[in-house]
């Protein structure tokens, strides 16, 4: 997962937990104070609207009665026992019942039964009270207490939780939709802000994808601001301006050298060479140390093109190619048998092609083959073997390499003590490293079971 889908999924799951949080603190705070609406409604219905209702009913039936012959509370509770029924009376959304002196505890003709405890808040030996019940399948918030305290009265007002539950579901989905919604618009918002406030880290990661795949030192990031993306893309600048300084500097003192070395080896190489041919030396030492010379001229010569191949094959390559692998190294051993008579050859080529710069490839390869030829007895066989893989391995008779000298083997001037007395430079194996290296492979050293001998390997990706 990217680090903008991180950022964004992170976004998301903060706000989602806020908004959940915020939902559960909500709908029971909203829930709880609309049920004390509908409560409030049911106190102010039993204490204002049932007073009016009963004086209203009373006022009816004064006029059907004899005033003279019946007192008020005579025809107050002719009129609760037999004009009003017990039933309960629908007044706007709310039930209302009537109960006069209930005479016990039971089931009634219209409403819920009669409790003990309504019985003891009818007479008031105790305060009125809320409760749950279920009338004609459905759910009812009834609100029970006395018409007046202690009167006998018992008065009911009930409203259905049907009016609440919708009200309720309608928060919940709201809430829902609220949270999900919001988590998913925080989580678009989050991925549009880190992909614009990681902009130039993803330009950071592509110029160093850049130089890591072709070597360019000259890449630079251009990134204004003053935060800590702009400070590291200006420290990056300037780190690769500094590498790329230091490399430049590390060529130019190789390719000076080199150019002002060969220059004084070219001119002693031919003046010994005059001098070998003069007939006329009085010395007769003069041809042997004239050979001498030439030969440690030559050795300078060597070190000096082994340096700068060393340098050349180091960094990105100029010119590559598809190469034949097999092909490569029969012209290689061709020209080692050539001038190493004293070596017989043999080669199991198998046809492979590679992609890489076929001038520093056979370079390698020689050098492997020369490594073999100058530890090899006179007589020995060399084996030169490419496999299809992209393998190519050089095996020789000589005396091998004793194990502890192993992992170093391929590092530039390492010389076992066996090989200080012979020529060389100990940078040929180094090159070879460094070529395979250059074009995504790799170099080993295996001794052989019997303890004599060595096998070379360098390895690189074939093309299929």
């Amino acid at each position: 997962m990217s680090l903008g889908s991180r950022v964004a999924l992170a976004g998301g799951v903060v706000v989602c937990a806020a908004l959940v949080l915020a939902s559960l603190v909500i709908y029971p705070l909203l829930s709880a104070n609309l049920h004390r609406q509908h409560d409030s409604t049911l106190v102010s219905a039993a204490d204002h609207d049932a007073g009016q209702l009963l004086d209203t009913l009373m006022r009816r039936t004064k006029q059907a009665l004899d005033a003279r012959q019946h007192d008020p509370a005579e025809v107050k509770k002719r009129h609760l026992t037999e004009t009003f029924p017990r039933k309960p009376v629908t007044v706007g959304p709310t039930l209302m019942q009537f109960l006069p002196r209930p005479a016990g505890r039971g089931p009634t003709s219209g409403f819920i039964a009669v409790s003990e405890r309504d019985m003891l808040v009818a007479v008031g030996k105790t305060g009125p009270y809320f409760q749950d019940v279920e009338y004609q399948g459905e759910r009812y918030r009834v609100y029970t207490t006395s018409l007046n305290a202690g009167d006998g009265i018992l008065v009911r007002t009930a409203v259905r939780q049907s009016v609440v539950e919708p009200t309720l579901d309608e928060l919940k989905v709201l809430l829902v939709a609220i949270t999900a919604g919001g988590s998913l618009l925080a989580a678009v918002a989050a991925r549009l802000a880190a992909g614009r406030v990681l902009r130039p880290v993803r330009r950071l990661t592509d110029t160093v994808e850049h130089v890591t795949q072709t070597q360019d030192l000259t890449a630079r990031i251009d990134v204004p601001g003053r935060d800590e993306i702009a400070r590291l893309a200006r420290s990056f600048t300037a780190m690769m301006a500094a590498v790329d300084e230091s490399v430049k500097a590390q060529r130019r003192l190789v390719a000076d050298a080199s150019h002002e070395l060969r220059t004084p080896l070219t001119s002693l190489t031919t003046n010994l060479e005059l001098l070998d041919e003069a007939r006329g030396v009085a010395d007769p030492q003069a041809p042997a140390l004239v050979r001498e010379a030439r030969t440690q001229a030559e050795e300078l010569k060597l070190l000096v093109n082994d340096l700068v191949d060393l340098g050349r094959y180091g960094h990105a390559p100029v010119h590559t190619e598809d190469t034949r692998l097999d092909l490569l190294a029969e012209r290689v051993v061709a020209r080692a048998a050539a001038r190493s008579p004293r070596v017989a050859f043999r080669t199991e080529l198998s046809e492979c092609l590679v992609h890489a710069d076929p001038d520093a490839l056979e370079r390698a390869v020689g050098n492997l083959v020369d490594n073999a030829v100058k530890w090899s007895p006179d007589g020995g066989r060399v084996l030169v073997r490419v496999t299809s893989c992209g393998s190519v391995t050089v095996t020789d008779q000589g005396p091998g390499i004793p194990e502890a000298d192993l992992p170093y083997v391929f590092d530039r001037f390492y010389r076992s003590p066996a090989a200080r007395s012979l020529p060389g430079s100990g940078l040929g194996l180094a090159i070879v490293r460094q070529v395979a290296e250059t074009y995504g492979g790799g170099v080993a050293a295996e001794p052989l079971e019997h303890g004599h001998g060595l096998r070379m390997r360098i390895s690189l990706p074939a093309l299929v």
